[in-house]
């Protein structure tokens, strides 16, 4: 059995338009549905979600077989976290409120296994295909993708090394924390957050570094493709879920 490639790095690097969605149910069968819509990537949330490992398990499962690729958004940039979720089979993580390139670098390291880093070692688990994949610890650093939010002023302000951290594969704008960082909570399309972002896309370009969005309001999504963004998630699956579902009764009423 052999290790499968991380094809969401391999895009991501030849900065190809990934278009994503944002899972925050927990559900495994929310999750095939929104699959078989073919995005680029599927987002499973733990930070913001009531979504644990087994669930994240689940919800990888079901992505595996429909081959679409899967990030997850730990809890937070814990080691121990990071351990549980990359033994469950996550190959590519969004790693929340990283603000320093101290803080980026503790992220990668956690995601390698020593010298190299600090993961945990076992030898039997999902994403060794339960012992079956030969070498996977000295063949997995590559295939591994480190994704860390910005989110406040303090990250903004040190983007560029954060995004020069050996291991940060990119980097991923949280625009709700942004704006309320910015003093305009709950207005992300505020235009001091909107010029904001602009800058940040740009920065983020002369560094080389793939920047990505959530961008749930169509017309915005298509702009920041526009603009330079790399992946950007358009849609989730309560979003969806609200919007029909009040669209549907509405015009019942």
């Amino acid at each position: 059995m052999e290790l499968t490639p991380n094809a969401f790095k391999r895009a991501l690097a030849a900065r190809k338009k990934l278009v994503g969605l944002w899972s925050q149910t927990g559900s495994a069968t929310v999750v095939e549905l929104l699959a078989d819509g073919r995005p680029d990537w599927v987002l499973i949330d733990t930070e913001h979600a009531p979504v644990d490992i087994g669930g994240v398990v689940d919800q990888l499962r079901v992505l595996d077989g429909a081959g679409v690729s899967a990030l997850v958004r730990p809890v937070w940039n814990d080691p121990v976290v990071f351990k549980r979720l990359l033994d469950a089979g996550a190959q590519t993580l969004l790693v929340p409120y990283v603000q320093t390139a101290a803080e980026a670098a503790a992220a990668v390291a956690a995601t390698r296994y020593p010298p190299h880093g600090v993961r945990g070692v076992a030898a039997v688990l999902r994403g060794n295909r339960y012992g079956r994949i030969p070498d996977y610890h000295a063949k997995i650093a590559p295939e591994i993708c480190v994704l860390v939010q910005i989110e406040t002023q303090t990250a903004a302000d040190n983007l560029e090394a954060i995004a020069a951290v050996d291991g940060v594969d990119g980097v991923f704008i949280g625009p709700s924390d942004l704006a309320a960082a910015l003093g305009h909570l709950g207005n992300n399309r505020h235009s001091d957050v909107r010029q904001a972002i602009e800058q940040l896309c740009q920065r983020a370009q002369k560094a080389n570094t793939p920047i990505g969005i959530l961008a749930t309001v169509e017309a915005d999504a298509h702009a920041f493709f526009e603009m330079g963004f790399t992946y950007i998630a358009v849609a989730s699956d309560l979003g969806l879920l609200r919007s029909s579902t009040d669209d549907i009764v509405a015009r019942f009423r």
